[in-house]
């Protein structure tokens, strides 16, 4: 069994990282924030690029307009969305909503839509009516919790809510009662859960690449003593600590991945230990982060704040680290009474 990516997925992640770092600098970031900057024409130009290059319906079946790529290849694309902080729902309406759409056949125009660009659609089906990129969407994909049934609502049924990453549009809506409830299997529900949050695991990594990135140049350029703080031990052990929770959890992401495409029993299991890795890393890593660039970091003139927000907002959606723990323990116990309610 081998995880590393194969010629061709490399090449469209690396294509699909050329378009995001050229689009979405920092600047491109900050245009999505609520704020005299704010500019939704950048951001949206973005959302249209990525649906020129086919990645909006990726996960779509070729019959249906899109690429029929599988985990697999979309994993590598959401880790690169994660690399630039993309202030869009690409996880939620790339990799949960439109596979869902087209399993279901019931919303074509929609799902067309959504290929093309022109429409976003924002998800929480978690059961806490908490909805991510609610204020830039169209269209809500809401659940009560994991396998319960999923419903479509207008984005304007959100009210609008402050949250700490002021790029993700957070919106509450009722969960219960969805507009249009879809017609799909357990297979199904728990299939589109899975997926999202295997998708925020692969951002969470993607966010603490770039951080470590950011700390690594940094502790190059910044002196003490006559000498950069890279030179430090003590700086240099917590950095590499933070890279090999990194190094530990990306694999364990593509093996998720790898366990959803060809159908393993164990593939609800493994996207838990997954985020679970994936939330841990990110977080030690942002807080690593901020302790090597000591004041300058708690400024938001400085970039490194988009990065560590996203990642406290992203290391709690779609159950954090301790909840997908006590998940992989309920499967390893084989205990059907042992399911773990949402906190």
């Amino acid at each position: 069994m081998r995880f590393a990516l194969t010629d061709d997925q490399a090449a469209l992640r690396d294509a699909v990282r050329e378009l995001l770092t050229r689009e979405c600098p920092p600047d491109a970031v900050r245009a999505a924030w609520p704020g005299p900057g704010t500019d939704p024409d950048r951001v949206a130009a973005i959302w249209a690029k990525l649906a020129e290059m086919g990645v909006l319906g990726a996960a779509v079946p070729e019959a249906d307009g899109g690429l029929g790529l599988g985990a697999c290849d979309l994993v590598p694309l959401l880790e690169e969305a994660g690399r630039v902080a993309l202030p869009l729902p690409l996880v939620e309406t790339a990799f949960v909503a439109a596979p869902l759409l087209a399993a279901t056949g019931a919303q074509d125009e929609l799902l067309g839509r959504l290929v093309a660009g022109e429409a976003i659609v924002a998800v929480s089906l978690d059961g806490s009516g908490l909805v991510p990129f609610a204020g830039v969407a169209e269209v809500l994909l809401l659940g009560a919790g994991p396998g319960a049934a999923i419903g479509l609502s207008p984005a304007a049924a959100a009210e609008p809510v402050d949250s700490i990453d002021g790029a993700r549009g957070l919106g509450r809506a009722d969960a219960e009662a969805p507009a249009t409830p879809l017609d799909l299997d357990p297979r199904e529900r728990d299939g589109a859960w899975d997926r999202g949050v295997l998708g925020a695991a692969a951002q969470l990594v993607g966010l603490s690449r770039t951080l470590l990135a950011l700390s690594d140049e940094y502790v190059k350029e910044r002196r003490q003593f006559g000498v950069p703080i890279g030179s430090f031990q003590a700086v240099k052990h917590q950095l590499a600590d933070a890279l090999l929770a990194l190094e530990f959890a990306a694999p364990m992401v593509l093996r998720a991945a790898w366990s959803l495409d060809h159908g393993e029993p164990t593939a609800s299991r493994n996207v838990a230990a997954a985020k679970a890795l994936a939330s841990d890393a990110a977080e030690q890593v942002a807080a690593t982060a901020l302790q090597v660039h000591g004041a300058i970091a708690y400024t938001t003139e400085y970039d490194l704040h988009l990065f560590a927000k996203r990642v406290w907002a992203s290391a709690r959606a779609w159950g954090d680290a301790e909840w997908q723990r006590a998940r992989v323990a309920a499967a390893l116990d084989l205990n059907p009474a042992s399911a773990v309610p949402l906190p």
